[in-house]
């Protein structure tokens, strides 16, 4: 199997490579050993554990047999799949057009009863305003030859309705900084703040904000969205990264705890808007 010419995706394979060859050692087996019980040329386990050669779901199940660790085979093919089809780079995700992009995702909202979010530097998109959706989205396509802004736009617009329909909760985290990041005019920004009060209210929303001077037993991370319990979404500089292994979903379930921890939330969280409604003026 072809080794993936991105360094973020190399990275993961090694760390799954990383994780195969701790099992092999904590069964006391060495590469020889390991190859004669799966059937292998030694070389095999060499290229494997070394990340040179991906596994397949074969060779993990055929692996953790060996070392008798079935118990991980499942977490370490959700890994596997993790690092092979799901890591998207920007460019190559957005190719079509951002609309498309935006478009691909509702089937994923409209299935999730859960919705946890984390966002560092922007208003999540499913509360955000129009026109801070096209003010956002107009910044991402000054690098790209195709504008598709308005459509896309209205495509966000379409995926919001989940927060009015069926029985599903929301909970979004943002740090107070995200209040006065400034990504669009004075008055968008403004009209975005006051729809946060209006959401902040809602019978299924659970909006926190992190507040500048609380402590920091955590330090902020990458935005990133967590759909039920069955899949995080990682939004980073090269690309978005899609999670289901369960290990790591957990983590960034663990994350969320922490960081809503910290967070203040209702009247206390709402005087923290206004005072940024009130800075713009």
């Amino acid at each position: 199997m072809a080794i993936s010419g991105s360094s973020s995706v190399q990275a993961a394979r090694k760390v799954l490579a990383d994780r195969l060859r701790e099992i092999c050692a904590d069964a006391g087996l060495d590469g020889k050993t390991l190859a004669r019980a799966c059937g292998w040329h030694p070389s095999k386990v060499s290229r494997i554990s070394t990340a040179k050669t991906s596994p397949s779901a074969d060779d993990i199940r055929a692996w953790c047999q060996a070392c008798g660790e079935e118990d991980q085979t499942d977490d370490l093919i959700a890994s596997l799949r993790a690092v092979e089809g799901v890591w998207i780079e920007w460019r190559r995700a957005e190719r079509a057009g951002l609309r498309r992009s935006q478009e691909e995702r509702l089937p994923l909202y409209e299935r999730t009863r859960r919705f946890r979010s984390y966002s560092s530097w922007a208003i999540p998109g499913l509360i955000q305003t129009h026109g801070y959706t096209e003010d956002v989205l107009r910044t991402i396509q000054r690098q790209r030859a195709m504008d598709d802004v308005a459509d896309a736009v209205a495509a966000r617009m379409e995926r919001q309705r989940v927060l009015y329909e069926g029985n599903r909760r929301f909970a979004f985290l943002i740090e107070e900084s995200v209040l006065r990041n400034t990504l669009s005019t004075a008055q968008t920004q403004r009209t975005q703040l006051e729809h946060l009060l209006t959401v902040s209210r809602l019978p299924n929303v659970s909006l926190g904000v992190i507040a500048v001077s609380q402590s920091r037993p955590r330090l902020p991370v990458e935005n990133f969205w967590i759909y039920d319990a069955s899949q995080v979404n990682v939004e980073l500089v090269s690309g978005y990264l899609t999670i289901t292994q369960p290990s790591e979903i957990a983590a960034y379930a663990d994350m969320f705890a922490g960081m809503a921890e910290m967070a203040v939330y209702g009247p206390k969280a709402r005087t923290l808007i206004t005072e940024a409604v009130n800075a713009l003026r």
